[in-house]
């Protein structure tokens, strides 16, 4: 029962962070990188002021973990070209060239992060696999572009 109830409580946030923050979010990539930062590394809990304060602090989490969670599954089963527009779309959000950004992810991992805490081995792998080619799909056709500008 208090499993069932715990649940109930959740909706309510879940549905909030929906239609008060992650819908401002210009699409799925940028709201999955949003909901990985606002997870703490050491204890995987997520923090989040506003839910907090109107339902609590391990209600806001729970909500925020399962729409991590829901992101992500609509991300690692997207088709490769689907996740390469989110990509790209995120990426045209940042402040960042293009370029650096790449740069920096390929260097850094930074996406390694933006897989939820509860994800199962393989579709961790499908995402960090399809992740990997959208990046290196993107980075061509990056170079392509600029060498079309060069001849023009």
């Amino acid at each position: 029962m208090s499993l069932e109830r715990g649940n109930i409580d959740v909706e309510p946030a879940v549905t909030d962070l929906r239609n008060r923050t992650l819908s401002r979010l210009p699409g799925d990539f940028s709201r999955l990188v949003y909901l990985a930062s606002s997870r703490d590394l050491n204890t995987g809990h997520y923090s989040h002021d506003g839910l907090a304060f109107h339902f609590s602090e391990n209600v806001a989490s729970t909500a925020m973990a399962q729409c991590h969670r829901e992101i992500f599954d609509r991300l690692v089963y997207a088709s490769l070209e689907e996740l390469i527009e989110e990509l790209a779309n995120y990426i045209s959000s940042t402040d960042e060239r293009p370029e650096d950004f790449l740069n920096s992810w390929e260097h850094l991992g930074s996406y390694r992060v933006t897989i939820p805490s509860e994800c199962d081995e393989l579709e961790a792998q499908v995402f960090l696999s399809n992740l990997k080619m959208a990046m290196a799909i993107l980075r061509l056709r990056q170079k392509q572009s600029s060498q079309d500008e060069q001849s023009a």
